[in-house]
């Protein structure tokens, strides 16, 4: 799969959508929020775990990882979601600062 596939912008974008749509959802108090949460944290974790680094130089790795770690990151909130502790805002907070860095330190295309 080449960095800029199709069937992974659709992912990761589904997967975002759902990662929102769960984390809004749990303040109201939606029993289902945690999945939607944890699919989308999982479907983001794979897109990022899954991007091939061998082409890319040093720097772009560096961001790669930021990006990796927030994944993650993303995954372990909605461990913390299905626990109904208040640690996964903390989580997502720290993983969405990790890729905002990322967004607007990536060299231009």
């Amino acid at each position: 799969m080449q960095p800029s596939s199709p069937l992974r912008n659709i992912l990761f974008q589904a997967s975002g959508l759902l990662l929102l749509t769960g984390a809004v959802s749990y303040f109201m108090k939606f029993d289902l929020s945690p999945y939607l949460f944890a699919v989308g944290a999982a479907g983001i974790a794979v897109c990022h775990l899954t991007y091939p680094v061998r082409h890319l130089e040093i720097r772009r790795r560096r961001l790669q990882t930021f990006n990796v770690i927030a994944g993650l990151l993303m995954v372990v909130a909605s461990v913390f979601m299905f626990r109904h502790r208040n640690e996964w805002i903390l989580c997502l907070s720290v993983a969405a600062m990790l890729q905002l860095y990322t967004a607007f330190v990536v060299p231009g295309k």
